[in-house]
């Protein structure tokens, strides 16, 4: 279900949290021996909305008039609050032992047994808060995964060699539409 929230989201005041930058990201979790690539569940669902501000979320169907209680997708602050939640929850281990971009979290250490212990400490953190995490997402103990586009591994940052091949095949465009 699509609710277009452009009225609401054009009086919305704008949280200018800033996303982090994926190579930034990249460039700090490359380089490490074993990897833990989780996934969030639901993303922005997991988030309460505060009750005096769920009426602002109302829709009307055939069935009735609704409003939700949790963030919902389309709302324009959603994607930096979520963000804003990561970090706050998980604060003392960013940049240290993981790194997180929305609801995709890599775990990582420097040893086998480092690793274990770094995704203890972060799913210890996810039970705690009450977070639902998509176990069929899971990569557990990997020494290398491709993550959009790119090979992060101890060997640093590649580029998948099976995009780039695609690209390479991709038939020269003929008309100015295939060129656009």
């Amino acid at each position: 279900m699509c609710i277009d929230y452009r009225k609401l989201n054009a009086v919305t005041r704008k949280d200018h949290f800033p996303l982090p930058f994926i190579d930034q990201v990249f460039e700090r979790v490359s380089g490490h021996p074993f990897y833990h690539f989780l996934d969030g569940y639901s993303r922005y669902f997991q988030i309460e909305i505060a009750v005096e501000d769920q009426e602002k979320t109302t829709f009307t169907c055939s069935f009735g008039t609704y409003t939700y209680r949790r963030m919902t997708f389309g709302l324009c602050n959603a994607p930096t609050t979520f963000q804003i939640c990561m970090f706050s929850i998980f604060s003392d281990m960013v940049e240290r032992i993981m790194e997180v971009f929305m609801d995709d979290i890599t775990v990582y250490g420097s040893a086998f047994d480092e690793c274990l212990v770094n995704l203890e400490a972060v799913l210890n953190q996810y039970i705690e808060k009450d977070l639902v995490l998509n176990w069929e997402k899971f990569h557990f103990l990997v020494l290398q995964r491709i993550v959009l586009g790119h090979v992060i591994s101890k060997k640093g940052i590649e580029v998948d060699k099976a995009k780039v091949e695609l690209i390479v095949k991709l038939p020269s465009p003929t008309t100015v539409k295939g060129v656009r």
